[in-house]
């Protein structure tokens, strides 16, 4: 009866510490989501703002051309300085989008080579407790390691 109870034990003990283990390992992703998710919430945010800036720099070019229109019955903007530093601004304003867009998906790629790193490691962990009763917890953790660093170099 009492092998009984001290291999139950053993194994209670094994299965907690996968618990434990495979929480932290949970805590972890939610953590680099979360901070995936701030970047990338600022990094909209930035674009929000210059789509704002664009659309104020659109509304007065818009007023210039209708100003000349109607009062100088000009048509034709070849050499107006006012006008194409409007036009300049707009594209700066678009190539800052195309920048900041292009740093979003360069954000979510970075996530997601991380997010494989971190799922072949955790595959080592949630191995049935049982199957590691010749192998300590060091050696465990070792091989598991072992196991991060050989896909970090792939």
């Amino acid at each position: 009866m009492s092998k009984i109870w001290n291999d139950l034990k053993s194994n209670m003990k094994d299965w907690s510490n996968a618990a434990v283990e495979k929480a932290e390992e949970v805590s972890k992703v939610a953590v680099a989501k979360t901070e995936e998710l701030t970047r990338i919430s600022k990094v909209k945010l930035s674009i929000h703002q210059l789509y704002r800036d664009k659309n104020k720099e659109l509304s007065s070019l818009g007023k210039l051309v209708y100003n000349h229109s109607k009062e100088a019955n000009m048509s034709n903007f070849t050499g107006n300085a006012e006008f194409f530093s409007y036009v300049e601004k707009i594209d700066s304003i678009n190539a800052e989008i195309l920048e900041k867009e292009n740093e979003i998906d360069e954000i979510k790629t970075d996530a997601s080579n991380s997010e494989e790193i971190e799922v072949s490691s955790s595959e080592l962990v949630t191995e049935n407790p049982t199957t590691k009763e010749d192998k300590s917890p060091e050696d465990v953790e070792q091989l598991s390691s072992e196991k991060v660093e050989k896909e970090a170099q792939k």
